[in-house]
């Protein structure tokens, strides 16, 4: 067995971001009765939440913001949109939101199934995450997926940020694992595969949304690269 620890990220892996926010979403956007307050399109505002989110993550990443002006500012520049500029709505949503969220419980096809596969033949199967350690931990537990993993390493608990390589130093720390034994699985080229090479380990792109391989660096692809996270079992 080449590979004993496997190292998951969760968000847009795994548990799927972008729905369960929509579905979060929508509902705010009914409870709050957002249309009369001027949000008249809300597939526009989920759009718009989305780009914002992944603007202010990276920033986030880069150190350019701190943990709470990420939560509220997506919800104001989002709100901002449609020319709403409502500082208590926005902390009144981001607030709600927080306490949704990791209560969805969707997560992308054959996910369960290739944990209980993975589980099955022994790997040791911890995850390694940029986000917060108690929406994490609440994702894991309301979606049934706390039972598979042994290890959660998390930008919180460990004090930094994929792609750096100190939260995987914090990980191979944590759960004993060796580089040459560790692989990284995640959908994020610039965050998860670039932080597994910097950490000196082999990668897999679950790329769920194109079919053309995208090079990390150098014209360097990632080790695998998979399209269904069912493919995992043509590696493991």
């Amino acid at each position: 067995m080449k590979y004993r620890h496997l190292f998951f990220d969760l968000d847009h892996t795994l548990w799927d971001f972008e729905a369960n926010a929509r579905a979060t979403l929508a509902e705010l956007y009914d409870s709050l009765s957002l249309k009369e307050r001027g949000v008249y399109d809300f597939e526009l505002f989920y759009r718009n939440y989305l780009a914002h989110n992944d603007k202010l993550w990276e920033r986030y990443r880069n150190g350019y913001v701190k943990q709470e002006e990420l939560r509220v500012k997506r919800m104001w520049l989002s709100l901002l949109d449609f020319k709403i500029a409502d500082d208590k709505l926005s902390k009144e949503m981001s607030d709600r939101f927080l306490d949704m969220l990791p209560t969805r419980n969707l997560l992308f096809p054959y996910a369960k199934e290739i944990l209980d596969y993975l589980s099955g033949k022994y790997y040791q199967l911890h995850l390694i995450t940029n986000g917060f350690e108690k929406t994490q931990h609440s994702k894991l537990k309301y979606s049934g997926l706390d039972i598979y993993f042994k290890e959660v390493i998390t930008s919180e608990g460990s004090n930094s940020l994929k792609p750096q390589k100190e939260i995987f130093e914090f990980a191979f720390q944590k759960t004993g694992a060796k580089p040459e034994q560790s692989i990284m699985i995640g959908d994020t080229i610039d965050v998860d595969i670039l932080g597994a090479i910097n950490a000196g380990i082999d990668q897999v792109h679950v790329n769920h949304l194109t079919k053309e391989p995208v090079p990390v660096m150098d014209k360097t692809l990632p080790t695998y690269t998979v399209y269904s996270l069912k493919e995992l079992k043509e590696i493991f």
